[in-house]
């Protein structure tokens, strides 16, 4: 489990400091600070070139920076190589320095959600996870990102997103994965194994469909962002054909339409959120083949108008807000651009694309003399024959008519369409058009069941793409084949039929080919004996090893601390000292105490020192081990296992072993029933559950006597520390050895810090006249390479930041003449990317 959010204590330092405010150290001048040492000899100048070149390179800097930093002088380049180094081999930043950690948390993390409900608490620290692994993705060396791919951590990522249950989906938690990859996007191996993966786009446009409006913001700037980077456009419009699936709108971009006109009642994100859709939409019309094409920013921007975008526009004139308005200017002033050039193909000054008659006037006109007017009259002359009675048969052969003819305006000399086909996304009911005549025949379909649930059936059914038959077979063979994924399971437990459902369905069971899909579906699994108990059964016994792979680790962690702090050596010599502090500090009435509570413990980070209030009692006793005792510094590799062992609450862990322990004895009850009755052909849940709870009742077993050994353990740490049992849990009594481990690492590191700030300050003054002259010198440097070396934000945050902004299309009201220039500096270069902090397109 999370750690608890923790407080420190509020009594005073020790069982025998009895005073309200923490005592304050003196320190007298026979005892001075003996601060660390760190410091190390400037190499020859061919090493250090060679060293500074592969730090460099791990930072993923633009060629214009990379050259600002070479041109610094020798001991600027030193400086910043033992810092960098310094940061990058910390102890206390190994643990979450490498992606593994990072993946592994999501992992479970996705495993987890669906099985418990979490406090704000602990949803805050799963946040924190996300937000720690987006600025690693931000700020550690290229060796990071590069391993983060190579463990394929954009899947680990993507399928979190697709995982999510409500709760987390509504969360910060959401926003914060999208964020992540963004972040990975910045860099250059990152943005180009997320365009890469074949699903990465469409998973991304999924998260349109939650309420949590910062999360459809930071999803429509990416999707925005995308649509201007090389290859990408297209790729944006196939995530919206899937999102449509995904969403089962109507029309494509309906949500968005829908989101634009809708009035959530808060001015700022509302805003935002129609900023964002606005830009996005620009960005959809303007990049890619938009570019240099007309007609398909005719075909498109007509899809925008036909589901009502020209109304809501003169709406959102309403917030009166600059950045929303200079969207709307751009929208608006590039739709007039477009339609006064389509109407000089007429040697007009204007179409009017509401008129049926003049546009068949003015198509007359251009084809009257041409060889081409034969053909628009055998086109008319055969619509005269289409059907045009109402029915869902003859509009669905006008649509096709339709959609042929997009595809001819639309596609380029070698055939492709720069859209997705719009013949390859006709009819969402069949899937094909070679249905189209099939379906439009088809007898009025048989529902009974509630629409919004039949609906969500049918999108399960679709991402299942299994046919009845073949997900009966799969469940009465126990899923033999690892056809049903865990999720799927899950998911189809939601659509169990319930009895009003089977009475339903019951009444209308001789009209099974009239049945609508979910109809059907439901009523074919009403007739497997024990539908449900066969699908808990099979989802219980997928999920086993997982969740005993989840619960064994906590149990050995508060076993294995347990050992730690009653055996560890350095962990009774640091307490030694600290109640040898302790009674000297308070010597009196107040002294020669025998012991102190460990509570009390971290109190010792409060005690100031009345000359320099940012040292400790913690700091001074570190450099007294320094000096006396060397050894206890290596306290953390005595209690490796501790901070483990802080995160896990035993009520908790005990009632996910009872969650086990309960889901057994309800297989062993359902096999006993299906051991009673006679079996069915094909059916194997007996032989396939007997097999798996002789395995499955010994696996929990030994998890259960561990249990019960570490409980036992975890009893004896308690009354060696001489607390009462029961009166604490693992994450409060491994939490606050945990929070002294850390407070103790954070006082070495101030000590080394301060130790080379001091070093610092004395090198600076015995070097003043020539640091004078490398002043100078660095001005050149800077002055030529034409600004400074600070590190910029990543060049795909710029692109975002300027569609946001509508920066990206001043200048050149059809984002044409200087954009494939401007954007394809993110790819080329050899590899390396180049600074794109203002597009001018």
């Amino acid at each position: 489990m999370p750690p608890r959010k923790r407080t420190r204590p509020t009594l005073g330092f020790l069982c025998c400091f009895s005073s309200s405010e923490p005592p304050e150290i003196n320190l007298k001048d026979s005892v001075p600070l003996q601060l660390l040492e760190f410091s190390a000899p400037m190499p020859p100048e061919e090493e250090l070139h060679a060293r500074f070149s592969e730090l460099v390179d791990e930072l993923d800097l633009t060629d214009k920076n990379r050259e600002a930093m070479f041109a610094l002088p020798a001991e600027k380049k030193w400086q910043i190589y033992c810092s960098k180094k310094k940061e990058q081999e910390d102890p206390n930043k190994l643990a979450t320095s490498w992606p593994d950690y990072y993946i592994d948390r999501i992992n479970s993390m996705a495993a987890m959600q669906t099985l418990f409900a979490f406090d704000e608490d602990e949803m805050e620290m799963r946040n924190k996870v996300v937000e720690d692994l987006k600025t690693a993705l931000r700020t550690q060396p290229m060796r990071f990102v590069t391993r983060f791919i190579e463990l394929d951590g954009l899947t680990c990522l993507l399928n979190f997103l697709k995982s999510m249950d409500y709760e987390t989906s509504e969360s910060r938690i959401h926003t914060s994965i999208i964020g992540c990859i963004k972040a990975l996007m910045n860099n250059s191996q990152g943005r180009a194994h997320v365009l890469a993966h074949p699903q990465s786009i469409n998973t991304i446009s999924q998260s349109l469909r939650q309420d949590n409006i910062k999360t459809k913001v930071a999803v429509l700037e990416i999707l925005g962002a995308v649509c201007l980077v090389p290859d990408g456009h297209k790729k944006v419009l196939q995530a919206m054909v899937h999102y449509q699936k995904y969403a089962a709108e109507r029309t494509r971009f309906q949500s968005l339409l829908n989101e634009l006109d809708r009035s959530t009642g808060h001015y700022r994100d509302e805003v935002n959120l129609k900023t964002a859709i606005m830009s996005f939409i620009n960005a959809v019309l303007n990049a890619g083949v938009g570019e240099d094409s007309l007609e398909f920013r005719l075909h498109l921007r007509y899809e925008f108008l036909m589901l009502g975008i020209q109304p809501v526009i003169e709406k959102l004139r309403a917030h009166d807000n600059a950045t929303l308005d200079r969207h709307l200017d751009f929208f608006e002033i590039v739709r007039n651009e477009d339609e006064l050039e389509l109407a000089k193909r007429f040697d007009i000054t204007h179409v009017d694309t509401k008129s049926a008659g003049q546009m068949f006037e003015l198509i007359k006109k251009k084809l009257s003399n041409t060889d081409a007017y034969t053909h628009l009259l055998s086109i008319l002359q055969h619509c005269l024959q289409m059907p045009y009675k109402r029915g869902a048969g003859s509009i669905q052969q006008w649509q096709l008519l339709d959609r042929i003819l997009q595809q001819i305006v639309l596609q380029d000399e070698k055939g492709e369409n720069p859209d997705v086909s719009p013949l390859d996304n006709f009819n969402k009911e069949t899937g094909s058009t070679d249905d189209l005549y099939v379906s439009s025949r088809k007898v009025k379909e048989l529902s009974v069941i509630d629409g919004r649930r039949a609906q969500n059936c049918v999108i399960l059914l679709s991402k299942l793409k299994m046919s009845n038959e073949e997900i009966k077979r799969a469940i009465l063979e126990m899923d033999e084949r690892e056809e049903l994924a865990k999720d799927m399971l899950e998911q189809l437990l939601k659509f169990v039929p319930e009895k009003s459902d089977i009475d339903l369905l019951e009444e209308h069971k001789y009209e099974l080919e009239r049945m609508a899909r979910a109809d059907r579906f439901l009523f074919e699994m009403s007739r497997i004996d024990h539908y449900q108990q066969r699908l808990q059964s099979l989802f219980f016994k997928k999920k086993f090893a997982e969740r005993l792979a989840e619960i064994k680790p906590k149990v050995e962690a508060i076993l294995c601390a347990s050992r730690e702090v009653m055996r560890s050596k350095r962990l009774t010599q640091v307490l030694e000292v600290v109640l040898a502090f302790g009674n000297f500090m308070n010597k009196g009435q107040r002294g020669n105490a025998y012991g102190f509570k460990v509570s009390s413990l971290n109190k010792i980070i409060d005690t100031k020192s009345s000359i320099d209030r940012n040292i400790t009692m913690l700091h001074y006793l570190i450099m007294i081990f320094e000096k006396n005792y060397p050894d206890i510094l290596n306290i953390q590799q005595d209690l490796a296992t501790v901070p483990e062992a802080a995160k896990v609450n035993l009520a908790e862990l005990e009632k996910e072993v009872f969650v086990i322990r309960s889901g057994l004895k309800a297989l062993e009850a359902e096999l006993r029933y299906q051991q009673s009755r006679a079996c069915d052909r094909g059916d194997k849940f007996v032989p396939v559950v007997s097999d798996f709870i002789t395995v499955a009742s010994f696996s929990f077993s030994e998890l259960e006597e561990l249990l019960a050994e570490a409980k036992d353990k975890f009893s004896k740490s308690l009354k060696h520390f001489g607390e009462e049992e029961g009166c604490m849990q693992p994450d409060e009594f491994f939490g606050i050895f945990d929070i002294f481990l850390q407070s103790f690492s954070e006082a070495r590191h101030d000590l080394e810090n301060m130790q080379r700030r001091k070093e610092e300050e004395e090198r600076r003054m015995r070097m003043e006249a020539m640091l004078k002259d490398q002043r100078e010198r660095e001005k050149r440097a800077k002055k030529s390479t034409g600004g400074s070396v600070s590190e910029e934000v990543g060049e795909f945050d710029d692109l975002v930041s300027a569609l946001r902004s509508g920066e990206v299309f001043d200048k050149d009201s059809k984002l044409k003449r200087n954009r494939k220039r401007s954007v394809n500096q993110l790819v080329d270069g050899g590899g390396r990317e180049r600074p794109v902090t203002k597009v001018n397109y």
